[in-house]
This record gives structure tokens, sequence and C-alpha cells, in this order.
């Protein structure tokens, strides 16, 4: 045994591209993003320049392939973007992540060389995207939707309501989940590809959110919107697969979000601790702080690496489903955890706008809300586990 060579690389180690690209993003995010991130969370709106600048750097199409005009990068880079834009404004990462982990992704697994051409290219260089799901009736229950899609020669014609549609104010690109079969029951259920100029498609109310305010999240009108057959992604009665498997990998992406804003909430109330004196010294100095920190930030690693490792499981070709659904449940408590002792070590400072951390505990909260409640995440472990006891 002595003579046994171990290969494994550890989880959190990163090649050189990835440790440039990493670095790259928190450049961005401290130079571009930070010094905005008050004003857009008070005036709830991303500047369109801010959006461009993640196009000119390559975040918005980071799997699409080269010849499409994206990065060609691991999904394991579009991990690494969302984690260190979340530690200065996790609604400019929310952006980024409904981009590469429901969009492009759902594109590249299960559209067509045509689609591809079409929309690729677009999605790469200037065109937001935005994911179509939820409605009044169907949150967790997300296939109980009543968008209907009915044929009509070459088209489909979709009418319903869609509703907290993320980037849905910026988008150009909607995946629509409508069914075109009811009697089928879900699997009637088919995944379009709905575009900004289509008549009959309005953008409705934004809402006026607790946290991550600048990302827009609106209703989505949809009132006889002809939609051509060869917009199907996928195919027809197969869009309860594409939005199961899409929002799998979406969950390790929301995940990476709550990593990157505990880390972020962490580092700064550090520093306060650090330049903060009571009875003669640094509040750093005394135990109860140094524990409660201590803990926080065990807790936050931890959470990393079930990020790292589902991320990893998925670029690698592996199951990943249960570690996703661990990833987003366990990254989403550390966030809220993380956030609120963040506070409380600032104080009564802490609980102004005056500094970030704040705005950093009301962005913890979604967390556990979208993408699946962790009632949801903890039913699909549960699931997972049972069933391989039994068999």
């Amino acid at each position: 045994m002595s003579d046994l060579v171990v290969a494994t690389t550890p989880l959190t180690q990163l090649s050189d591209e990835e440790q440039l690209f990493r670095a790259s993003v928190r450049d961005f995010a401290a130079a571009e993003v930070a010094p905005l991130a008050r004003e857009m969370d008070e005036q709830a709106v991303m500047p369109q320049a801010l959006i461009n600048q993640l196009f000119t750097l390559g975040l918005m199409g980071i799997e699409i392939p080269e010849s499409y005009g994206g990065a060609g990068a691991p999904f394991f880079l579009a991990v690494l973007a969302v984690e260190e834009l979340s530690r200065v404004d996790p609604a400019v990462a929310v952006v980024v992540d409904v981009q590469n982990t429901l969009v492009i992704n759902a594109l590249l697994k299960w559209g067509s060389t045509d689609i591809k051409q079409r929309f690729l290219p677009a999605l790469a260089s200037h065109t937001v995207g935005a994911y179509a799901l939820s409605e009044a009736g169907s949150g967790s229950d997300a296939f109980a939707l009543t968008t209907r899609a009915v044929a009509d020669g070459d088209d489909y014609v979709l009418t319903g309501r869609k509703l907290w549609i993320t980037n849905a104010r910026e988008a150009g690109l909607f995946i629509v989940l409508a069914n075109a079969n009811p009697d089928a029951g879900h699997r009637g259920i088919t995944a379009f590809l709905m575009e900004r100029t289509t008549p009959g498609l309005d953008i409705g109310k934004k809402e006026d959110k607790l946290g991550i305010r600048a990302s827009s999240t609106c209703e989505l009108l949809m009132d006889d919107c002809r939609v051509p057959k060869t917009n199907i992604l996928g195919e027809l009665g197969k869009g309860y697969k594409v939005a199961i498997e899409t929002l799998n990998e979406g969950r390790i992406g929301i995940a990476a979000q709550m990593v990157g804003l505990a880390q972020g909430a962490l580092d700064h109330a550090i520093g306060y601790v650090n330049e903060r004196t009571q009875f003669g010294q640094a509040i750093a100095a005394f135990q109860g702080v140094q524990f409660q920190i201590a803990q926080a930030q065990t807790e936050v690693e931890m959470a990393r690496l079930g990020v790292y490792n589902a991320a990893r499981l998925r670029d690698a070709g592996r199951p990943f489903l249960t570690e996703a659904a661990m990833a987003k449940l366990f990254s989403s408590q550390v966030a809220e955890r993380a956030t609120s002792l963040a506070v409380q070590l600032f104080g009564g400072a802490g609980y102004t706008k005056d500094y970030p951390v704040e705005k950093l505990y009301r962005d913890a909260k979604i967390g556990q809300i979208y993408e699946g409640t962790s009632n949801m995440q903890l039913q699909t472990i549960a699931k997972q586990i049972i069933s391989a006891q039994d068999a």
C-alpha cells in the first residue's frame, strides 16, 4: 500500500485556466459591479451598459461552442462566474446564471442544428434569454401549468400567463413551457422558443422584490402568439423532460450564487471586526466573535465543496441529480445563516443600507425558493437515497 499513488485532484484545486477565469471575473465584479450595486438595488434596474459588458467579457455564452461565437468552455466555469459575481451582487449573477445554466444549457442539449444556428450566436453576443415555466397555479407543482399551445398549420398558437420570470424585461428570447395536449397531462407539455418580437407577447408587471432587486422578475402575457413548429425545443410532448433536466443543472448555479453571496458577506464581516474596537481592542480578538466566524466559514467551505462536486460530476457526464439538490439545499441554508451573522457582527451599522451586508442578507432568502424550494430539494434527495437503498 505504501507504493500506491493517489492522483485524484482536490475539488477546490483549480486549473490554470480556471484560476485565470476566476480572477478576471473577480476583478470585473470589483471594478464594474460593486460601484453600481447599491444604486441598482435601490432603483431595481440593471443598466444595459452593464449587461453589454457581461457579453463583452464572454460571461453570457460560456458553454456555447466557439463555432457559434461562444467561449466553448465547461459548465464549471459558469459556476465560477456565478459564484464570483455573487460575492459582489447576486442580482447580476442571476442574469448570468439563467443565461448559461437554463437557457443555453437547454438549447445545447435539446436544440436541433437549425435552432442552434439561429439562436446561439445571438445568445453569445447580445441577446438575453429567459426561462418561462412558473404560473399562478404551478409553482412547486410545475406541471400544473395552464398555458396552451394549439397547432395551426406550420405554427403553434400559444395563450397563457407566466409569472416570476427572471430576466423577462431584458430578454430577447424565451423558453416557454406550454401544454399542446392537455388530455395527455404532463406528457402534452412542450418547450417552445419564443422571440421578444412575437405579436401578442407582452411583458407585464415587474415584481417589487425583497432581494436581487436589480434582476427583473416579471409576468409574461401571451395572447395568440404564433410560434413556428421549427421552434419546438426537443420533441413535441417532451417539455417535461426538458424542464426537469434543465432545472437539475440550474440548481447548481443557484447553489453557486448562494456560496458566493455568503462568502461576500463574511469577507465584509471579517474586515469590519478587524477594524471595529470595543473595550480597547478589535472585536475580532474576542473568542465569541472568532468562533462564530470560524463556524460560518466552515459551513461556506462545505457548501462550496458540494457545489464544485456537483458541477464537476456534470462536466464528467456522471449522475448528479442528488448532488445538485443537496448543494442547493445546503448552500441556501448556509447563505441565510452567514449573511445573518454578518449583519449581527456589524451591529447597528449592519442594519443600515450604508454597508452591503444588509443587501446580501435580503438577497439570500430567494435561494430557498426559486428553481425548486428547499422542501422540493428534500423530496428529491429522499426519493433518490431511499430508492437506491431499496435497489
